[in-house]
């Protein structure tokens, strides 16, 4: 697992671990203290590649699992490292890479990948396309995976926050401020929890069906935002106090540090559902059972007893402060 202790990778070492395998991380160790005793760190930074070679030595592994590789370089390095070390290499791309605007929002793993708005979902293109070359051409043992908006216990999933994540839109509903929703809220999105997406994830390790395959994982739970940050609320016993707003004008005023062109327009304002008819086949059995409920319960419980993940921004809460007063003003100008 190269990561291994993110909001994804995070439960499935977990449950690898609980299962019974052999897992090895390579990571910096800044999250070594949550990791189940069994499973073997390799502290080193990957881009280190002859020092994680000497720790690696002559290992080879049933499957490498790649949580952290953004650019086509990565995973070049990626296979500088592994080619000929695993039968399986596993890859984390987004399914914010489908095309935008969606020509249906019914979305498979056969659906167009184009995505105007957002660097970071063409990088995840490019990286697909590279590795599917090497599959194509020298049978690298590639397996890409396609996750959508995930969450875990150490965090909220909501639209729109700062660069500090979540805690500031919880700290508003706590304090009955208005929290600004993009859009009027009606538009459909999936939230899963990570203990879910693990298990579709573990049922690929070693599977046959997977090699030179796409799979995405996702809950079959599709709510509308309203009803997201409305579930936040009852959770945090406030009353919900949403304010509108239209995602391209999020998207042309907030500070470049948010990134609301592409997690707006690229992303989170399309309405999509998610066919995982593909996963079900290759891993039956599998059924994400964490309702958006049950995992809000479990992540506010965590975050109001860990203060560490309370993080504070300020500037995120003035400028929602400073939009809202803007617009209420420009409607008082025609009143």
């Amino acid at each position: 697992m190269i990561g291994g202790t993110g909001t994804i990778s995070s439960a499935i070492t977990r449950q690898l671990a609980q299962g019974g395998h052999e897992v090895w991380l390579i990571n910096r160790g800044h999250r070594k203290d949550e990791l189940p005793q069994e499973v073997k760190l390799i502290i080193a930074d990957i881009n280190d590649e002859a020092e994680v070679l000497r720790q690696l030595g002559d290992e080879r592994f049933d499957a490498v699992c790649e949580f952290i590789g953004f650019v086509p370089s990565q995973v070049e390095r990626d296979h500088r490292l592994f080619a000929g070390r695993t039968n399986q290499y596993v890859y984390i791309s987004s399914a914010s890479a489908y095309n935008k605007p969606c020509r249906s929002h019914i979305i498979n793993e056969g659906t167009t990948l184009a995505n105007p708005y957002w660097q970071y979902s063409r990088d995840k293109i490019a990286c697909e396309d590279l590795l599917m070359k090497y599959y194509r051409e020298e049978g690298f043992p590639v397996t890409i995976i396609r996750p959508s908006h995930t969450y875990s216990e150490r965090s909220v999933p909501v639209g729109i926050h700062g660069k500090n994540g979540n805690w500031s839109v919880i700290k508003r509903m706590l304090e009955g401020k208005p929290v600004i929703i993009h859009g009027d809220g009606t538009s459909l999105w999936t939230m899963t929890f990570n203990e879910d997406f693990a298990k579709g994830f573990i049922g690929l390790l070693g599977n046959p069906q997977a090699i030179g395959e796409i799979y995405q994982i996702m809950s079959d739970e599709s709510l509308t935002w309203n009803q997201i940050y409305q579930c936040v609320a009852d959770v945090l016993g406030v009353e919900f106090k949403p304010y509108y707003v239209a995602s391209e004008y999020l998207a042309a005023i907030a500070p470049d540090a948010y990134d609301l062109r592409g997690a707006l327009l690229g992303d989170k304002a399309v309405t999509v559902r998610f066919d995982c008819s593909k996963l079900k086949r290759a891993v039956p059995g599998f059924c994400a059972t964490t309702h958006l409920d049950q995992g809000v319960r479990k992540a506010v419980a965590n975050i109001m007893s860990h203060p560490e993940l309370q993080r504070e921004d300020p500037e995120f809460d003035a400028w929602c402060d400073k939009v809202i007063e803007t617009l209420e003003t420009a409607k008082a100008s025609f009143l």
